[in-house]
């Protein structure tokens, strides 16, 4: 059994509480981002210098600390795209971009994780750069997935907080479970 694609749309977390990982976008300032973007990526760094287990799937329908760290930089890298278009165009509709997809066709699963750190790190302040020189009506300033979804660059730059976030709770959690099994 393979990973099963997400098929959730997680524009919910901008308006309640994550029920996992326990982030409340609403909470976020704006201009916090960045910081946290950082922060965020330094703790990813660690993970993926650990040890040779960051390749292992805790089971075969989740990802690895590795994959999660690729689908993390490319999320980097997708939204910095996608941030530029809402700060060059108006309303831009975002290229569709298909996480599942992307993670089978580049084999995240096969990245060097020292690499991946890197790349991670890069696209990290890359976007958080960017983020931290939005001012004023820029926080207006909208863009729109291609399922519909709307985003002002505000909401967008809470929405992406989410996910990075959300996937240092999948690595940890799972780590906590496996020690407390003995695995």
């Amino acid at each position: 059994m393979g990973i099963v694609p997400d098929t959730k749309d997680w524009t919910w977390v901008l308006n309640r509480p994550c029920p996992e990982c326990g982030l409340d976008t609403r909470d976020i300032v704006p201009t916090d981002i960045p910081g946290q973007i950082r922060d965020n990526a330094a703790t990813w760094r660690e993970l993926l210098s650990g040890p040779d287990t960051v390749r292992e799937r805790p089971s075969p329908e989740v990802w690895s600390t590795l994959e999660y760290g690729c689908h993390v930089r490319d999320v980097y890298r997708v939204f910095d795209q996608r941030l530029q278009l809402m700060l060059m165009r108006d309303a831009p509709l975002f290229p569709n971009w298909d996480q599942d997809a992307t993670a089978v066709a580049d084999r995240y699963g096969e990245q060097d994780p020292a690499v991946v750190a890197v790349e991670l790190d890069e696209a990290a302040h890359v976007i958080a750069d960017r983020l931290a020189q939005v001012a004023g009506a820029e926080w207006t300033r909208t863009g729109i997935r291609s399922d519909g979804a709307q985003f002002t660059v505000e909401s967008f730059a809470r929405y992406l907080a989410h996910d990075p976030i959300h996937h240092l709770y999948d690595v940890t959690r799972r780590r906590w479970s496996a020690s407390q099994r003995g695995d």
